[in-house]
């Protein structure tokens, strides 16, 4: 009933459509159920008429009839039409939520979740719901209209049989409740197998450059088809159950018939009914076996959906790690020191990944981390943008913790340039705006030049207009990290962040991209993550960090002095 509440709270906005959609409805169900009680009356009274009579009443009563199915005709266009754009506005509701709620879920929350599963939840289950936001309640209500109107007549007509149909009614219900739970459990797991067809589907072709290059399409397609496999014998059971459902309802509406022939003959043998009352019976039955055919389709509409639905909950319903605390201000000095206090983080329990961190970095200068991989570097560096929460201590900005800071403010103030760049699927000047989207040309263009990337982009045919192609894979390393670096200059924070920028780069790349780095870095707090030691020599301060501590700081010449880690690393980096 709680999931319930939450899904009809989605019908708030559309209400004025949602109650003329069930009006419409309504009238559509009275028509039909209006005319054998008028062919009834009209049997009885009219047609037992003089023949003068009859043509002279006939007339009107057909031009009623006539109006009323034109009435019904125009009920039917709205509930086709707009009940349907209801429940597509709807679904464009859910999905612009779901979507913004995934893009305020913190880096935790990615790094326990599949892409391919999550754009399952945002593409074909967001589809179901929307079938079940536009049939689910018009069809409920148009059966339960008809089928409570056909009982109303029935018993009028006759109650000791409209009881006992009543009575196999009910049974039928009480099985089709007991059969449901099964169906909704097989459609739950149909979604979590499509899911895990979708996550391989993506895996496989964001990396199929991967793939070729291994030549290992094989392994691939005997992946996808396991997924695949298990898809279908989830959907075997899925239609196992539903055909049983159907089976089982297509036996009682059997037995509605049967009961009908039966028992009639009984009361019309007793003189307790008419044969004219109980054809009229037969033909209310048809009435309402229409409407439970409806109810049959609805649930498997109904359980696709409310599966969905969940499943559409369960991201929703999920509290981001990070978020700004009740208070949050701006950030007031991003060009004070930077200052970690006795920092400790762990992902969970288990996996403490660094312990007791103090750190001083005065603003305006440039700080190296370098150490072995994995020993906590660039946890350190996705603390201060509080990409993941400290578990101990504090960070400081300018005196001003971190935490009490909006994160919107935190992140304008930090630009950060990784090893693996991200490039959109867009124009290089789409991409180079990213740091700044209502950035001008000109500005475009400067921040361009300051990355020397300006030569090449104007080398090209299309000049800034030319598309990258996906994830940038129309350029080169180095290429890309330029445009990445001239989003940094775009964005022009005060605290930059370089997480190994060059160490996937060619000697010639490299020379440029360091370049570009230097001037990126002049005048701004710069926090750089090291593969290539010669690269922070000049750093005012460098630390050495392994399995999560400090174990070395001091800039190159003392660490040198020491002839420690740092020491050690700096000579192989030179033979």
């Amino acid at each position: 009933m709680s999931t319930l509440r939450k899904f009809i709270s989605y019908y708030k906005p559309y209400k004025g459509v949602f109650f003329l959609d069930l009006l419409c409805a309504a009238f559509v169900s009275l028509v039909d159920l209006a005319y054998p009680q008028i062919l009834r009356t009209l049997t009885k009274t009219l047609f037992l008429e003089e023949k003068s009579i009859i043509l002279q009443k006939l007339p009107l009563i057909g031009i009623a009839l006539f109006l009323a199915y034109v009435l019904q005709a125009l009920c039917n266009y709205y509930v086709a039409c707009q009940g349907h754009i209801m429940g597509a506005r709807m679904e464009r509701d859910m999905r612009q939520q779901l979507f913004e709620h995934f893009e305020k879920l913190s880096f935790s929350y990615y790094d326990s979740n599949n892409t391919g599963k999550m754009m399952s939840k945002l593409v074909s289950d967001l589809f179901d719901i929307s079938e079940m936001a536009h049939h689910g309640p018009e069809n409920l209500f148009i059966s339960l209209v008809k089928i409570a109107g056909s009982f109303v007549f029935l018993f009028l007509i006759q109650w000791k049989l409209a009881f006992v149909l009543l009575f196999t009614v009910i049974v039928m219900g009480f099985v089709s409740y007991k059969q449901n739970r099964r169906m909704h459990a097989t459609f739950m797991d149909n979604r979590r197998k499509i899911g895990n067809v979708n996550a391989t589907l993506q895996d496989s072709l964001a990396g199929i450059r991967i793939v070729q290059a291994f030549a290992n399409e094989e392994v691939e397609r005997k992946k996808f088809r396991r997924g695949n496999d298990a898809f279908l014998a989830s959907k075997k059971d899925n239609y196992r159950a539903m055909g049983m459902f159907q089976c089982t309802n297509t036996f009682f509406q059997g037995m509605m018939y049967v009961l009908t022939l039966v028992v009639g003959a009984v009361l019309v043998a007793r003189k307790e009914m008419t044969v004219e009352d109980m054809a009229m019976i037969a033909l209310y039955i048809g009435v309402f076996i229409s409407p439970i055919k409806i109810l049959v389709e609805l649930t498997e509409m109904l359980q696709k959906g409310m599966s969905g639905f969940e499943r559409f909950l369960e991201v929703v319903e999920t509290t981001p790690d990070i978020k700004d605390k009740k208070g949050a201000v701006d950030m007031t000095c991003p060009h004070g020191d930077i200052v970690f206090s006795d920092v400790g983080f762990h992902y969970d329990q288990d996996e403490k990944v660094l312990h007791h961190i103090n750190m001083n970095v005065p603003g305006g200068s440039s700080v190296a981390l370098v150490g072995p991989s994995g020993g906590g570097k660039t946890t350190i560096t996705s603390l201060l943008p509080r990409f993941y929460d400290v578990s101990a201590g504090s960070i400081t900005i300018g005196g001003q913790d971190i935490r009490d800071i909006r994160l919107k403010s935190l992140r304008s103030h930090i630009g950060i340039v990784q090893q693996e760049v991200y490039l959109f699927d867009g124009t290089i000047r789409e991409n180079i705006a990213y740091g700044k989207p209502d950035a001008t040309d000109e500005e475009i263009m400067i921040a361009a030049k300051r990355a020397n990337l300006a030569e090449f982009v104007e080398s090209l045919p299309e000049g800034y207009d030319t598309l990258v192609g996906e994830r940038g894979t129309r350029l080169s390393g180095g290429q890309k990290q330029r445009i990445s670096i001239a989003r940094i200059f775009l964005k022009n924070p005060p605290i930059v962040i370089l997480d190994e920028a060059t160490s996937a780069l060619d000697n010639e790349s490299e020379r440029y991209i360091q370049e570009s780095l230097e001037e990126l870095s002049e005048g701004r707090t710069t926090i750089t993550i090291a593969h290539r030691l010669s690269t922070i020599r000049n750093a005012d301060r460098i630390l050495v960090i392994e399995d999560g501590r400090i174990t070395e700081e001091g800039d190159h010449d003392a660490l040198m002095r020491q002839e420690g880690t740092y020491a050690r690393y700096y000579e192989m980096s030179q033979n």
